[in-house]
C-alpha cells in the first residue's frame, strides 16, 4: 500500500501489476481551465453557458461535449469550429497547471516497478503538453487520447486498449480517474478502479 501526503491512503492492491491514469483532473490540476476554455468558446457562438451540463460529462471528447451540449439546449453548434476555439484558449494556460500530487506521487513510486499508461479523453496535444509540464510524460509506456482510433469513455475501449498495449490483463489494471464517465468506463472493463476525488481537498 502506498502512503501519500494526504489524510487517507490510496491503495494498490499486490495484485494489481498495471496502473492506467487519467489525465485532467487526475494527473493535472487542469478542470479550472477547460472550464474556462468551454465557457469562453460557447459564449463566442452567442450560445448560453451550461457549467452543470459540462463538469458533469469531463472525460469525454470535446467533440462528443459539443454533440451533447447540442442535444440538450437544441442549438446546431458546429463541433469542430467549437472545439478549435476552446482548446486555442485552454493552451493559454499551459504554464499554469499544477500536478495533482497525491496521484502522481503513485506515478513516481510506481515508475520501472510497474507498467503505466495515460487513457484520456482530452487532445493528443493538450495531454503530451500537461505531462511534459508536470515532467512526468516519460514514466507512461502508452498515452492514449481522443485523437487515437478507438471508442472513448464511457465505453471501455480505451481502457482495454491501454491494457493491451501495457500487456496486463484488465482484471490485473488498477484505474485512476476523477469523472463519473471515466469510473464507469473503467468498470465496464473490468478494471479495479480508484476515485482519486476521494483523495483531494475540498
Amino acid at each position: 500500500m502506498y502512503e501519500g501526503d494526504s489524510m487517507k491512503k490510496i491503495l494498490v492492491p499486490e495484485y494489481i501489476k498495471g496502473l492506467i491514469f487519467d489525465c485532467d483532473g487526475t494527473l493535472v490540476d487542469s478542470m479550472p481551465f477547460h472550464m474556462k476554455a468551454w465557457e469562453h468558446a460557447i459564449k463566442h457562438f452567442g450560445a448560453p453557458w451550461d457549467y452543470d451540463l459540462i463538469f458533469s460529462r469531463k472525460g469525454i471528447s470535446s467533440t462528443d461535449v459539443v454533440e451533447l451540449y447540442n442535444r440538450e439546449h437544441g442549438t446546431n453548434l458546429d463541433v469542430q469550429d467549437v472545439s478549435k476555439i476552446k482548446q486555442g484558449f485552454f493552451r493559454r494556460y499551459y504554464s499554469e497547471i499544477q500536478p495533482i500530487k497525491p496521484v502522481v506521487d503513485i506515478v513516481q513510486r510506481f515508475k520501472n516497478v510497474l507498467p503505466m499508461a495515460v487513457a484520456s479523453g482530452g487532445s493528443r496535444e493538450n495531454v503530451h503538453s500537461q505531462l511534459n509540464v508536470i515532467g512526468i510524460k516519460e514514466h507512461f509506456q502508452v498515452i492514449l487520447t481522443s485523437d487515437d482510433k478507438v471508442k472513448t469513455k464511457p465505453a471501455p475501449d480505451i481502457f482495454l486498449k491501454a491494457a493491451e498495449v501495457i500487456g496486463i490483463p484488465p482484471h490485473q489494471c488498477q484505474v485512476f480517474e476523477d469523472g463519473d464517465v471515466g469510473l464507469e468506463g473503467a468498470q465496464k472493463a473490468g478494471m479495479f478502479t480508484t476515485d482519486v476525488r476521494d483523495y483531494l481537498e475540498n
